[in-house]
Parts: structure tokens; sequence; C-alpha cells
């Protein structure tokens, strides 16, 4: 028994990979494994996604390309965010894709010992107001610069959605921003793919599929319309789990937890979770949330500390070593990561990616 474990379903991985694959389609999948598939281990999350019938990765960072080739996986991947040159070739070492939207870098890419052959995408910021030039003029002249330079492959046309999961209205200003600027560089750069959609968008809008989309919250079954993953046919991958460390009695007005945040009003059994927010379990989340024990849904009383939460059990009949569920089904309760994150203010993405390395990642069917 340990004191926290996020078991990973990568079967789910596999069936929610078929799922976007099937939405998308024709369009290829590109699954996003950044930020260690958000939680969930990015190798073995990436090997899952193509059996699901991904055929392209994406990471934000040069070195999480380095690690998806450490660790055995092949095909295309794409490094999406901004890179140094101290970066850039340890992206051209992984034998990674990049992103340009400046010929600056393409000079750079260019003059770079080892990157003949690095395919390129070109960025258009349609809106997100982040990476990407937001010139048409200036996208079109790079992907110009790269076609020019030997050594290098124009490879794609791309743009990232700022409000595909809330506001479709800018999504169609951002689609009608970037489709004429794309469509017009396949016509003279035939071989390219063009790309734009996230998970929002591949569920929402087909008119952003293009040749490609790039699918990462909904890979692990985590709704990014921030509901319900089922409504999507979608399965949450990621189970966190503690154990019941201690039982005691509590009388009224005895407390537990830092600052006495809890005072119990009625006679109680407080049972103490040997898990906190050095693992991932927000403070926010202090007597504002459920965890499952028995099956059943208790409420987390008190403040979340470093290394224990408490619960109050009631009268149920739960004893040390009895496990207990903080994200995901026991019985016929659940606690999704979208419950979480209403609770906190905040986004179920956060709340995956936020469970700390110092919980052991268990993977299976």
């Amino acid at each position: 028994m340990l004191r926290a474990l996020a078991r990973v379903d990568l079967g789910a991985i596999e069936r929610n990979a078929r799922r976007l694959a099937a939405v998308a389609g024709p369009a290829k999948l590109c699954a996003v494994v950044k930020a260690d598939a958000y939680g969930h281990g990015m190798v073995p999350a990436a090997r899952a996604a193509q059996g699901g019938g991904a055929s392209w990765l994406a990471v934000a960072t040069a070195e999480e390309a380095r690690g998806l080739r450490e660790g055995g996986l092949e095909g295309p991947v794409l490094v999406m965010g901004a890179l140094s040159d101290e970066e850039l070739a340890v992206a051209v070492a992984a034998r990674a894709d990049v992103v340009a939207w400046r010929e600056a870098f393409v000079d750079r890419l260019a003059g770079l010992p080892g990157a003949a052959g690095t395919a390129v995408h070109v960025k258009l910021d349609t809106g997100m107001g982040r990476l990407g030039t937001r010139d048409a003029g200036e996208a079109t002249r790079v992907a110009a610069a790269v076609a020019a330079t030997e050594s290098l492959r124009l490879a794609g046309a791309m743009t990232h959605f700022a409000t595909a999961d809330d506001d479709p209205g800018f999504l169609a200003e951002q689609l009608a921003a970037f489709s004429p600027w794309a469509r017009a560089l396949k016509v003279a750069h035939p071989e390219i793919l063009i790309h734009a959609a996230n998970s929002a968008a591949t569920l929402r809008e087909p008119a952003a599929h293009f040749d490609l989309v790039r699918c990462g919250i909904a890979l692990y079954g985590l709704d990014p319309f921030h509901e319900d993953p089922a409504a999507h046919g979608l399965e949450p991958a990621l189970t966190l789990v503690s154990y019941v460390a201690e039982v005691k009695a509590a009388e009224p007005g005895q407390s537990a937890g830092y600052g006495r945040r809890f005072v119990a009003e009625r006679a109680t059994r407080i049972g103490t979770l040997p898990i906190g927010y050095a693992d991932g379990v927000r403070r926010g989340l202090s007597n504002n949330a459920d965890v499952l024990v028995g099956g059943r849904r208790v409420p987390l009383v008190g403040t979340v500390s470093m290394d224990n939460l408490t619960v109050d059990l009631g009268d149920a009949d739960v004893a040390p070593g009895a496990e207990a569920v903080l994200i995901g089904a026991q019985g016929g309760e659940r606690v999704p990561a979208e419950e979480w994150a209403r609770r906190l203010g905040t986004i179920n993405y956060e709340v995956t990616c936020g469970i700390s390395a110092r919980v052991p990642r268990v993977h299976g069917p």
C-alpha cells in the first residue's frame, strides 16, 4: 500500500484516441503529450495514443521530444513551443519538427549543424496573442524562406484557438483569419499539413479539422468543455488514490488540521489520509471537497497540509487501511477532475498537471 498513487488506464487513453480519430477523420490525429502527458506519464501515454490511431505526437519543449525518442517512440514529433539556440539543437537531435514565425529563426535553424532535413511548421497568430506572427504576409515570407532553404522542409501551416471551449464566435473569427492564408499556402506547397484544432475544436467544429487535429485534454478522458467527459464518449484515464492511515473519534469542540478550520459540531470519526498539497491536492480544497471511502462520499474537512488531509467519516464503518479515492470512481460514486476544477475555480488541465512527481504513476490496461 502506498501513501499516494495515480493509476493510469492506458486502455482508456487508447480508446479515447480511437474516438477522437473517428471524429476527426479523414484528418489525422496528433496526440499532445506535453507536461508528462498532462500528468499521466508521457511515454506510456504516447504509446497508448499511437495504439489508438494517433499518427503524430506533439510536445511543448525540446527536452520532451528527446524524452519521447529515448523512450523508444517513433513517428513524427512536433515541438510546439519557442526554442532557444540551445533547445533548438536538442529538438533537431531528436528529429523533431519545429515551429517558425520569423525569418531570423529560419536562418538560425539552417545554420545549425545537423539541421539538414528538419521539418518546419509556420504559425500564424489569429487571436491567441502569444507565439506566431499576426502578419499573414510575414507568415508567407517565412514559409517561402523555409521552402527556399535546401536543407529544410516546409511541413505545415498552423494556428491555435483561444476560445474553442467557451466562445464559438471568436473561434469562427480565428477560422476566418486562418483558412484563406493556410489554403493559399497549400496551393503553393501541396505537401504541407494544415492544422489548428485542439480538443474542443475537434469535438465542436468540423471546419477546423483540416489535415490534422491536435488533441490533448480529451485524449486523457477529460472534458475540454469542463463539464462531463461521458457526454463526448470519453473515459477518464487517471485515478488518484490514498488510504485511511488513522481513524480517531472527535467529540464536539475538537478540531483537525492547521488553523482549526474544522471543529466538530457533533461526535464523529476523523480519518487521516497521508496525501497533501505536495502531492497535488490543492490547499484550496480545504473544507471544499469530497473523497470516496467505502464507496460513498465523505467530506474533506480541515486544512489540507503538505503531507496529510482529514475527512469526516461520520458513523461509517471504516478501518485504517481502507482505500480512499480522491479523483476517480469507487462503487457507484465518482469524483471527476472537473469537480475539483469547479471547486478551485480553475480547469481540469491544471488539476492533473498538478499531481506532483512524488506520486507514483502505475500504468495498466
